[in-house]
């Protein structure tokens, strides 16, 4: 993306401090969310499954609103990079997801790495989905 200046958006200072400092949020509400909910005595990565569900739920929400307000712009710009890429790109995890289902694969727990794997995909984009929708009802009433 270039932005009005003509430069690239995400080599400009400003921008990787805004992601930054998302980011250094959202790992830190991660952290929180794994003090919170340890793994289950059954195996089930309750800590990621939770931060993958409500992070793409508020990654909906979040782009949803911002795409009914306007261009991609100015504050609604940095908004996103702050709060979709940094914050909800740190709290959100794929790579804590991956290790997870190798784990439970190498402990012989293959249905359950199976069905952590599947639902956590699945669940992970109907989240996304009611994101936008309850966004979109939001916009809607909004409009009425």
């Amino acid at each position: 993306m270039v932005d009005d200046r003509g430069a690239i958006a995400h080599r400009r200072p400003s921008a990787l401090a805004v992601v930054a400092v998302g980011g250094a949020i959202g790992t830190l509400g991660r952290y929180c969310v794994g003090l919170v909910f340890p793994v289950s005595p059954a195996g089930w990565p309750v800590a990621t499954f939770m931060v993958n569900l409500v992070g793409a739920f508020a990654l909906g929400l979040l782009l949803e609103a911002l795409l009914r307000t306007g261009p991609d712009s100015g504050r609604r710009y940095l908004l996103r990079l702050a709060a979709g890429t940094g914050m909800l790109g740190a709290f959100t995890t794929y790579s804590t997801f991956a290790v997870d289902v190798i784990l439970l694969v190498r402990d012989g727990s293959l249905v359950l790495a199976a069905a952590y794997a599947v639902l956590s995909v699945l669940f992970g984009v109907c989240a996304a989905g009611a994101g936008i929708v309850v966004s979109a009802r939001i916009a809607g009433r909004r409009a009425s």
